[in-house]
């Protein structure tokens, strides 16, 4: 039977993102985001944020956090057609979620003026 394997939150200063992108440009951006994501982002600190929420809400979900051999790029969060946000795990973080019986992961993003945020569900059977 599908459930909740687990959920996880984030929310992220739209400044920090700035900040980052202002002093750090694309060496921030290649080693956070893929190239879908930048392509994505147009350049935008608030959608960057969003997904920098989603990164982070993911790695708790999973409860590693940036450990384990996990990246940043090994959570891309894109869109469906529609334009509804669409998470896609590699490598290490989805080897990790399927160890947990994660099969799927649900997330939605919200921006307000100042921050971004991200809640995320991995569902699944439970091992």
């Amino acid at each position: 039977m599908n459930g909740v394997i687990s959920i996880g939150t984030d929310l992220v200063s739209i400044q920090r993102i700035d900040h980052l992108l202002l002093t750090y440009g694309d060496r921030f951006l290649e080693r956070v985001y893929t190239p879908a994501e930048v392509r994505e982002s147009c350049g935008s600190p608030s959608y960057l944020a969003g997904r920098f929420a989603v990164k982070e809400a993911v790695l708790k979900a999973i409860g590693t956090g940036l450990s384990e051999g996990i990246r940043w790029q090994d959570v891309e969060t894109t869109r469906t057609s529609p334009g509804a946000p669409l998470v896609r795990l590699q490598g290490r973080a989805k080897d990790r979620m399927q160890s947990l019986g994660g099969d799927r992961v649900l997330v939605s993003i919200s921006h307000e003026r100042e921050m971004a945020m991200a809640f995320v569900l991995i569902t699944g059977c439970p091992r």
